[in-house]
């Protein structure tokens, strides 16, 4: 991504009629927030003078502690491009700091930056992220509500006329390279109204930062088609969810440090080590990286998401494949994390995961290289293949008893995610659903 200075910004405002500005950030639960301000009060924000009330935000502060600053990375400023009409529209992503000026420990993104210093203490200097995001295009109803009606009846990269989505595809992709995004594959997915974009990998800040932006341009762009685009990774039962398969390395000097030319599979010591580290705490992440109670209507055998602990460099059923790829784009692919993920608290443990395989020198069991779906689960205990979590409730309580991934999450956003998370199930699990009254109504 292109780097910025103050005035190139003050620049770039006048020369392209830039009115507004937001201000954006990202909450616990990933949402994202902005604060939006007239270009007359530009200079004040990038002075980090911009304040906003952190108590209405979802696990951030109370009431009697609720001025916050925004403080925003200037290497993120993007004009939208769809905003022409009354003057444009510009975003700058920010990070939250306290009113004393110390970072905010709640914040998500200033989180990923605390467990990115003990990945430079290790003597890494990247931790490079190349997302694969997918999403479900719905139509709208005559009240611009989302329906479940589907726009296509397409499959794995069908072509016209089966995928009309294609256009709506092509204009998020066009918007996104005007953004300055590097787009490497568009394609249909598995599933009718299923699509997926692939961008270029990056260091991991710059690519939460991309995931977050990506799904504000896909839902901006599929209204326009009237259209709506979800990142929910179960609309539909029968057909595959949605995923966000993650291509994670870890790079020193911009040399990539999984690459061995002389080791097993052309694996590094450090590959192995991290692979070892991610199976290791694998049940122990899952809430943050499938943070829904819907999360779990996914992860289950059948659908290619992968429900078992293990790794292959060949098959697709485990929770790591090793793509074939070597030299710099040697990497890790967790296949596991959906796009309902807060991508800035999934990478946070991901990489704490992966880095505590690094420090303890653990050894990855041997690599799975059967189709797992096909195996009973005795022959799953002989190979010593763990479940991932199966509903929300139990991914909770792996994840409170594991420190390492306690630790990478922090103490405070800890805290506020497993109390909103526990909410969440308890709704879930007190409300009567329609599949009950259905299986039960007549039959008691």
């Amino acid at each position: 991504m292109a780097k910025f200075t103050k005035e190139d910004i003050k620049r770039i405002s006048q020369e392209e009629n830039v009115k507004f500005i937001r201000l954006q950030f990202t909450d616990i639960l990933g949402t994202i927030k902005n604060v939006e301000i007239p270009i007359s009060q530009l200079e004040k924000a990038l002075d980090n003078k911009m304040m906003f009330d952190g108590s209405s935000i979802e696990g951030f502060v109370r009431i009697e502690e609720s001025d916050m600053y925004l403080y925003p990375d200037l290497d993120t400023w993007v004009v939208f491009p769809w905003t022409a009409e009354k003057g444009k529209v510009a975003r700058l992503i920010c990070d939250i700091h306290n009113a004393d000026g110390t970072p905010f420990q709640g914040d998500p993104r200033n989180n990923l930056k605390r467990v990115l210093k003990e990945m430079e203490e290790l003597g890494f200097t990247d931790f490079n992220l190349g997302p694969e995001p997918e999403f479900f295009l719905f139509k709208l109803d005559q009240n611009g509500e989302p329906s479940l009606e589907l726009n296509d009846n397409g499959g794995y990269f069908d072509l016209a006329p089966t995928d009309l989505g294609e256009n709506c595809r092509r204009d998020i992709v066009l918007e996104l390279e005007e953004m300055g995004f590097e787009i490497e594959a568009s394609h249909h997915e598995v599933a009718p109204g299923q699509h997926e974009i692939d961008f270029k990998y990056a260091n991991v800040l710059t690519a939460c930062d991309q995931i977050q932006t990506f799904k504000l341009v896909v839902k901006t762009i599929a209204r326009k088609h009237g259209l709506h685009a979800t990142f929910m990774p179960k609309p539909l039962f029968g057909v595959a969810g949605s995923g966000m398969h993650c291509n994670v390395s870890l790079f020193k000097e911009g040399k990539n440090s999984f690459f061995d030319e002389k080791g097993e599979l052309q694996l590094s010591e450090y590959a192995r080590q991290f692979i070892a580290g991610i199976l290791k705490h694998s049940t122990g992440f899952t809430a943050v990286t499938n943070p829904t109670v819907n999360s779990y209507k996914r992860l289950v055998p059948g659908y290619e998401a992968p429900c078992y602990v293990a790794w292959s460099a060949q098959n697709r059923s485990p929770l790591i494949r090793i793509p074939s790829s070597r030299g710099i784009s040697t990497r890790v692919e967790v296949r596991s994390v959906d796009p309902a993920a807060n991508p800035y608290l999934a990478m946070a443990v991901l990489l704490k995961a992966g880095l505590d395989g690094i420090k303890n020198k653990l050894v990855p069991p041997a690599s799975v290289d059967r189709n797992i779906y096909v195996m009973s689960k005795e022959e799953r205990i002989a190979e010593g293949i763990d479940d991932l979590p199966s509903t929300l409730a139990e991914a909770l309580d792996k994840l409170k008893s594991n420190e390492v991934i306690v630790s990478a999450l922090g103490g405070h956003i800890f805290e506020h995610f497993i109390e909103a998370k526990e909410i969440e199930w308890d709704m879930f699990r007190t409300q009567v659903h329609p599949w009950e009254r259905e299986q039960y109504m007549t039959m008691y």
